[in-house]
């Protein structure tokens, strides 16, 4: 909870807090140019104000489509000013929102708390990615149309304090991959990746190697892009309260249906991309959904479509990020999947991997994961979603559990005899998407139905290696698919597996017609 200040520590505050906000300027990035004359300041002196941040507001008159694209800003709900200096003012913090307000006109509005950074820190700056991992490292580096020397920095996994750059690089025997250097601290604070070349600032080592390669494999040229930060609400009242008028939503484009409803793309407030699951009355009780929805809601996973919003009032609307290439599914049947080769569909299932994992650690289940519910963005970014919900579906023939709604070929024994669902049956459902990838969105199980399915699985039947598929990646498929849940594997040792398949496991691949 904040903890507001009492008047007497006020005026002991005030020349601190004067003395520090001149110094400690922030601003804007990944916004476009309308928004770069806007500053803003944010906790200058965290150890003596933790609760408050300073921020500015959207210009008066600034329509939020142009300014903003992707987020509609509300007229300021002001929050009590604290020590105001001439030409801005300190609100409470919201957390991920700021309370905001224009340096040149005094229009009020909310911002993203990711959308700033201060002016001359490495946060600011378009090489620095923060908290990002090896593989995802490689992945952003790797993504066509990156030329050599394409590169950024971030935290190092392994050593507190320090950081690593990570580099594209091309030879004739690895063509396209990424080389990681570290990049470790002085005890005097400076910074250096050899002992030879020493630098006070990130950015002086930087711009040193931008110039000359001075031992890397090949000299900095080009910052990795780094797209727009994640928004995980659609704006600062729907952070806590997140059911909206069905109004404020328009449904575009038809994306696709299924049998319990459609998705949409669309927007919200008519600014917000979205998309909205529609589901058909008497799909789910509108009470346990929003009681599921509220747990949902907690999960926040860069693997994890995120859920904005709920109309709970039938038929259902769910508010979720907007994907744009759809399911995943569908990309690999008639979308640009197609030609993809067993790398980019290795890293498609240790993204899924990650985001089960996250599951995994949670507690949580999801009770109906296939390549139908993940989402595909650019990149090849891959996010699950529909989690939980396959639990409150109401329809007979699903809750049947063997009717022909109900997704058998995906389903663990366990859960579809005797409704036994865990996340074993998560890593059972696992090893059937990972036969969609390498067969391109191939139903499991070819010729068989559903009652063959189960009869036969229940005797040993487990479907054959497909063609093409390494011999290892088959053997992980049938390690999902133990008879006895508690041999199956965890998500967090097939996200290792699947991450480090091509240096580890399979490190000879060549590829071939199909994979």
């Amino acid at each position: 909870m904040e903890r507001r200040l009492l008047e007497g520590e006020k005026e002991d505050r005030r020349e601190a807090v004067m003395a520090a906000w001149a110094c400690k300027l922030w601003s804007l990035r990944a916004l476009p140019p309308s928004f770069q004359p806007l500053l803003v300041f944010r906790q200058c002196c965290q150890h003596m104000l933790p609760p408050y941040s300073i921020g500015f507001h959207m210009n008066k008159g600034m329509s939020c489509n142009d300014a903003f694209p992707l987020l509609s800003l509300s007229p300021s709900i002001a929050l009590p000013p604290f020590l105001c200096p001439p030409s801005l003012s300190l609100s409470l913090s919201e957390g991920d929102w700021w309370d905001a307000r224009s340096l040149t006109t005094g229009g009020n509005g909310y911002i993203p708390s990711n959308y700033v950074a201060p002016v001359d820190s490495i946060q600011a700056e378009d090489w620095y990615f923060g908290k990002l991992g090896r593989k995802d490292a490689e992945r952003q580096l790797l993504f066509t149309g990156n030329p050599r020397g394409t590169y950024l920095i971030r935290e190092s996994e392994t050593t507190k304090g320090a950081f690593s750059l990570s580099i594209r690089d091309w030879d004739d025997v690895k063509g396209d991959h990424v080389k990681h250097y570290k990049i470790r601290k002085l005890d005097s604070g400076g910074y250096y990746i050899t002992t030879r070349a020493q630098f006070e600032t990130l950015q002086q080592l930087v711009q040193h190697y931008s110039e000359r390669a001075a031992g890397l494999c090949c000299r900095l040229v080009v910052p990795c892009h780094k797209g727009m930060p994640r928004l995980t609400d659609l704006s600062v009242k729907t952070k806590d309260v997140w059911e909206i008028p069905r109004e404020s939503l328009q449904l575009i484009k038809r994306l696709g249906n299924g049998q319990f409803g459609e998705v949409w793309m669309g927007t919200w407030n008519g600014t917000t991309k979205v998309a909205v699951k529609t589901l058909k009355p008497g799909t789910m009780s509108p009470e346990s959904f929003l009681e599921e929805a509220q747990i949902m809601k907690k999960l926040r996973h860069d693997k994890l479509v995120q859920l904005y919003a709920v109309v709970s009032e039938e038929p259902i609307y769910i508010v979720t990020e907007y994907m744009g290439k759809g399911s995943l599914l569908d990309f690999l049947k008639d979308g640009e999947g197609r030609g993809l080769k067993l790398p980019n569909l290795v890293d498609m299932a240790a993204q899924v991997a990650a985001g089960m994992a996250y599951i995994e650690r949670m507690n949580y289940i999801h009770r109906d994961l296939r390549s139908a519910n993940i989402l595909v963005g650019d990149n090849l970014v891959c996010k699950i979603a529909d989690f939980g919900l396959a639990r409150l579906i109401e329809d007979n023939e699903y809750t049947a559990r063997q009717g022909a709604k109900f997704p058998i070929k995906w389903t663990a024994p366990e859960a579809a005899l005797f409704g036994k669902f865990t996340i074993k049956s998560d890593v059972w459902s696992f090893g059937i998407l990972l036969t969609e990838l390498v067969t391109k969105g191939r139903v499991p199980y070819p010729g068989m139905n559903n009652r063959e399915v189960l009869e036969q699985v229940e005797r040993g039947y487990r479907m054959p290696c497909p063609q093409d598929c390494p011999i290892s990646l088959h053997e992980l498929m049938v390690q999902c698919w133990k008879k006895d849940a508690e041999e199956r594997p965890t998500f967090e040792y097939l996200q290792a597996f699947l991450e480090d398949y091509f240096t580890a496991t399979e490190p000879q691949y060549q590829p071939g017609d199909n994979l």
